[in-house]
């Protein structure tokens, strides 16, 4: 076919989709006006005469001299798209908005309409079942006991003992398009849910009643996965890639959705109005519209807009892997949706670990997006500042399952004045929109001096909010129904995937064969065992030492056979481990529709058989000729071909037990015994004839079975085994051994194994298949409530005697991967621990064990790590990586320290540093501890460290956690009672007492919620008895209450005597200014002011304020927000200064 033809062969394919664009708008005729530069007006005439198909493959790239130089779009290389992103968007927080709208005036000027989209509910309602009480801990009898009810249930026998709680009631609202909708709610209140809901991705187990609809349309109508983008408040990701090979798979997975058309029917508009458009703007939509790329353009402006430039080329890690900061994470979650061409976004805590200033960089560009290119965006932020939560259109605020308040944010404080309660002047709104639904909280707000305070419950702000002139009109809108013939025939997706399914099946096959060459130490490990159990083999069975007279000799020849099978079926045991690791991955992006289950299974299997080629061919070319079996070559083939076909057997078992499993312990367990069934009843450690018949059933299903008289069938009927058995027999040796051992003895018996092994391996991984393919996560979330909880919630056990009857705060609430489980009621907990809080504020316990009070200085530390080989790739010369520079400071005993800083400034890196945690890099510099040098084996004997993850034993109770941790890290001279009140102390320190007995669980699937989890962490590290604590953003994925509870329970913990230092991120002003001194960094590991905060900042605002340039703080702002904003890298660069050196010449350094 003629390349004309191929283009308009691809135009007609092309025809129907992108009809779709046509009469959207009134298309525009003009011509542009101006001096064009001859040459490059050439070469846009030679372009506009390509066939459309090719013109849209092609593009004017702009040169660093402003020449112009035609590229092809699909090969533009990674500097390229670089330098292209850089030209359009220089300063992120600047550039963006400008860009933006050069693209959408590029559309608007032709007349295309884009599409929208309007999310509707009504009247939602979402129910939970949940244990209650002891039955809910997850014990082994009562695992034992659920599954039985469960099938009696399921029968109708037994009637379920599950009591029904409300996530949601009775919620309706519109999200509208060209709006940014902020989601606001107390902890459990139903955000998630909701988000859930929205976005078409509820647990199939939850009761749903109501109506969800995209431009009128039902869920049934179309694709919501595709339709919509969810991003979770978990990170899962695959430690071992990038930052910018995580977000160009998300890309080549979702596709460019309606881009190509658009850009189709916009090019031929252009065409036709004689338009030349901007051609840098021309290549970035050309680029971002090509199909089938590996890496797009998309991924390199995500990049820039969520500040992640500076470890694109950095492994994104995890619990086992060291890689980005939990912020850049959190971004990088963010970015794999961003990436992709949906319409409407539900984002779910996107700013979990990110700096102030950061988030609010983020959500402005969300902003930017959505209003210019008409978005649809609803977004839950746990503690958003002050000018973040000003960027907002609309505010939805869900309380106790219902919804208080949904409309314009500049009306929300009205509504609750109307009400009686008003926001004071240093508090942020968010922080009281989550606080005056809260029973602990509301009355400080009550502003009707005049009237006796009364609690309002969520009940009443409801009812009264749709009699408000703002709830009213809501009310109107959703009496309208949404004309569906308004909706853009592209704004809703109708097709399971965004790309062809080839594409996807490539995009899996270079992810898993990219993710085998950084773990080709697994590889080079296992082919090291299988070299060295050779060698032990060929040692044991040596030839000089084993004869080939007799039937015992043979005998010693079947069990080194037997010892061959073995240790190649054992081989393939690995598998279990590496496909369980990657699943919770596997299930996030199979539920966002970026590839079909078999496109991740076929890349697993088969890229594994070029391994299997080499570890085979080591095992048998090391012991065949050695150990002495039939020298015939053929043979010897033979015998390597069954032990390919047996390895790769045994591999598709373990994954397919793996992908059933989905769990390590339950898969160890179930491989462990499939190996036990198939060694004992696979024909050599018992004979066919001495299996009993009920069991023959599994010898018959063998893969080893076969293997094993295959192989043993290919040596025995060989030439060196053919002499007779005896003077008497006329049967061959090699017969006779065979009849000995009750194998077969047909010749055709090897091919049948190998058919029969070949059989296996697609059977294995035909269910493994399966397996990904209809199950789900193996830890199916879980609600559960405790008894005092459900007691309460009936008007059972728990008085507050100053209130009348109302909603008590739900706190145990349903999340799909962390809606579906918080199990103890934190409300109750609260009231019964602020008597201890109220006893212990602003006093020095006198603690059970004496501890010494440390200091610890730091002078010039410095550390670097060896320079990643991806940046080496990309020109850098230098051989190491700097992470801190300089920084200088000291922490006191009794001194609350904030360390401080934009993400990825490296503030985590200093407290690892200190606290001696970093085992990799170089560090230099001076460390002392109370004026002594420090050594690692004595200070890690006083210190404590908090991690941001809180990772805990999930199945003991708060008291036997920190039971365990005091046995282990208090000196054994400390006698058994002392401990136990040691332990008791600690306890009622942090507010964990009424706690004592609740069990730990899962984050997101059961036990402690979240802000529980942060106190149980510093408690364990408090039972240690240290002089000096680090905190890795204690109150990080924490609301504003939840903070505030935790920062509490840090001050107790300082006013003891001790020297603690937390990093934090987006701390309100109640909880900042909780803070004495503060050590603040600036990306690139410098500090730029370490010293006290003063009285309402005053320190720390006289110190900015007196630098030349740096704005005034506004009143009533948030000091550690306006810090932030005041020393980014762009305000330098805007100033002209560098705040390192300021700080080093001023009087606070010297």
């Amino acid at each position: 076919m003629a390349t004309a033809e191929i283009y308009t062969a691809s135009d007609s394919l092309r025809k129907n989709s992108s009809s779709i664009w046509r009469n959207s708008g009134t298309e525009v005729f003009s011509r542009t006006s101006g001096d064009e530069d001859d040459e490059e007006a050439l070469k846009w005439a030679a372009l506009e005469k390509l066939p459309t198909y090719n013109r849209l493959r092609k593009g004017l790239l702009m040169g660093s001299e402003g020449e112009a130089t035609e590229v092809d779009i699909h090969n533009l290389g990674l500097q390229e798209r670089k330098n292209l992103v850089e030209r359009l968007v220089k300063i992120a927080d600047e550039d963006n908005e400008k860009f933006l709208l050069k693209l959408k005036n590029r559309i608007d000027r032709v007349g295309i309409d884009l599409p929208e989209i309007e999310v509707r509910f009504e009247h939602l309602t979402i129910d939970a079942e949940a244990y209650v009480g002891s039955r809910a801990l997850p014990s082994f009898i009562n695992s034992a006991f659920n599954q039985i009810e469960d099938i009696l249930n399921t029968l109708r026998i037994l009637p379920s003992r599950k009591k029904k709680f409300t996530i949601l009631h009775d919620v309706s609202g519109i999200i509208k398009p060209r709006r940014m909708t902020l989601l606001l709610g107390p902890p459990s209140s139903g955000k998630t849910t909701l988000l859930l809901a929205l976005s078409g991705k509820l647990d199939s187990s939850l009761k749903v009643m109501g109506r969800v609809t995209y431009n009128g349309h039902g869920m049934n109508e179309f694709v919501p996965q595709r339709t919509a983008a969810y991003i979770s408040q978990l990170d899962t990701h695959i430690g071992e890639m990038t930052v910018r090979e995580t977000l160009a798979f998300s890309a080549r997975c979702q596709g460019v959705g309606d881009r190509y058309d658009m850009l189709a029917e916009l090019s031929r508009r252009e065409k036709s109005a004689n338009i030349k458009p901007d051609p840098d703007i021309d290549v970035f939509m050309k680029a971002v519209a090509a199909e089938g790329q590996k890496e797009n353009v998309i991924t390199d402006y995500t990049l820039k807009i969520l500040g992640l430039e500076i470890c694109a080329d950095t492994m994104v890690g995890d619990e086992m892997v060291r890689g980005i900061s939990g912020g850049q994470r959190k971004r990088v979650t963010t970015g794999e949706m961003l990436v992709g061409p949906s319409k409407a976004l539900f984002m779910d805590e996107i700013s979990t670990g990110l700096d102030s200033s950061t988030t609010y960089q983020i959500v402005n560009s969300l902003r930017q997006t959505i209003h210019i290119f008409k978005g649809t965006a609803l977004i839950s932020l746990l503690q958003p500042a002050p000018e973040t939560y000003d960027l907002f259109d609309d505010i939805i605020l869900l309380s106790d399952s219902q919804i208080v308040y949904q409309g314009p944010r500049e009306d929300v404080l009205n509504f609750f004045e109307s009400m009686g309660f008003r926001c004071p002047e240093r508090k942020g709104v968010a922080d009281f929109l989550q606080e005056v639904t809260s029973r602990k909280d509301q009355e400080q707000y009550w502003i009707r001096k005049d009237e006796l305070y009364s609690f309002v419950t969520v009940k009443e702000f409801a009812e009264a909010f749709q009699s408000f002139h703002i709830g009213r009109k809501l009310g109107d809108e959703l009496a309208t129904p949404f004309d569906k013939t308004k909706s853009h025939p592209a704004a809703l997706k109708t097709e399971k995937y965004g790309v062809r399914k080839k594409e996807l099946l490539d995009a899996c096959i270079a992810r898993e064969y990219l993710l085998m060459k950084r773990n080709s130490f697994i590889y080079i490990f296992k082919l090291t065992q299988l070299t060295i159990m050779a060698v032990i083999g060929m040692t044991i069975f040596l030839r000089t030492e084993m004869h080939k007279n007799t039937t015992e000799d043979g005998n010693i020849y079947t069990g080194a056979l037997f010892f061959t099978v073995i240790t190649v079926m054992f081989n393939g045991m690995s598998e279990l481990a590496m496909t369980i690791v990657k699943l919770p991955v596997l299930y996030k992006q199979r539920g966002l529709l970026f590839y079909p289950a078999w496109a991740y299974a076929l890349p697993s299997w088969f890229l594994k058989i070029p391994i299997t080629f080499v570890e085979v061919g080591v095992w048998v070319f090391i012991t065949y000729y050695v150990i002495g079996f039939d020298p015939n070559v053929g043979r010897l083939f033979r015998q390597y071909l069954l032990l390919l076909l047996l390895n790769q057997a045994a591999s598709s078992l373990f994954r397919s037990i793996a992908a059933a499993s989905r769990n390590m312990i339950v898969a160890n367990t179930f491989g462990t015994f499939a190996l036990l069934l198939l060694f004992a009843l696979g024909g050599f450690v018992l004979s066919r004839e001495n299996i009993k018949k009920w069991w023959i059933w599994v010898y018959w299903s063998s893969p080893l079975m076969y293997a094993q008289n295959a192989i043993v069938v290919n040596e025995f009927l060989g030439k060196s085994w053919s002499k007779n058995a005896s003077t008497t027999s006329t049967e061959s040796l090699g017969v006779a051994v065979l009849k000995s051992r009750g194998f077969f003895t047909e010749a055709y018996w090897c091919w049948i194994g190998a058919g029969a092994l070949l059989g296996f391996i697609f059977v294995f991984n035909f269910f493994y298949t399966v397996a990904l393919t209809y199950l789900n996560p193996f830890e199916k979330p879980q609600a559960v409530r405790t008894e005092e909880f459900d007691n309460a919630k009936t008007g059972g056990k728990i008085e507050l005697s100053s209130h009348r009857k109302g909603s008590i705060d739900q706190t145990a609430s349903t999340k799909r991967g962390g809606e579906i489980g918080r199990s103890i009621s934190s409300t109750f907990s609260y009231v019964k621990a602020e008597g201890i809080a109220e006893a212990n504020h602003n006093k020095k316990k006198g603690m059970v064990l004496p501890f010494q009070p440390h200091s610890i200085i730091f002078d010039d530390i410095r550390y670097s790590v060896d320079m990643p080989e991806e940046m080496k790739s990309q020109g850098v010369l230098e051989d190491r990586l700097e992470l801190l520079k300089e920084v200088s400071g000291a922490f006191r005993p009794g001194v609350l320290t904030a360390l401080m800083g934009v993400s990825g400034a490296g503030k985590t890196t200093l407290m690892d540093v200190l606290a001696g945690r970093k085992t990799g890099g170089y560090i230099e510099g001076n460390i002392s501890i109370s004026g002594y040098p420090k050594k690692q084996e004595t200070f890690a004997r006083i210190s404590g460290y908090c991690e941001q993850n809180d990772i805990h034993s999930p199945h003991v109770t708060i008291h036997e956690s920190l039971l365990y941790s005091a046995w282990l890290r208090l000196s054994p001279d400390v006698d058994a009672e002392t401990r136990m009140m040691f332990i008791e102390e600690v306890m009622e320190l942090m507010e964990l007492t009424p706690l004592r007995d609740a069990l730990v669980g899962l984050p997101g699937v059961n036990g402690l919620s979240t802000e529980q989890r942060k106190r149980l962490t510093i408690a364990v590290e408090l039972v240690a008895n240290p002089s000096i604590i680090f905190m890795d953003e204690p109150t990080s994925g924490l609301d504003a209450r939840a903070a505030a509870i935790v920062m509490r329970t840090v001050r107790n913990t300082v006013d003891t005597g001790r020297t603690v230092v937390c990093t934090i991120h987006q701390p309100s002003i109640d909880i900042f200014e909780a803070f004495d001194e503060l050590l603040l960094m600036k990306r690139g590991g410098q500090e730029i002011y370490v010293g006290p905060l003063g009285r309402h900042s005053s320190h720390l605002i006289k110190y900015f304020e007196g630098i030349d340039g740096v704005s005034k703080i506004k009143d009533g702002y948030n000091p550690a927000t306006w810090m932030l904003e005041v020393t980014t890298s762009a305000q330098e660069l805007i100033l002209g200064v560098d705040f390192t050196e300021i700080y080093k010449n001023s009087d606070l350094y010297r």
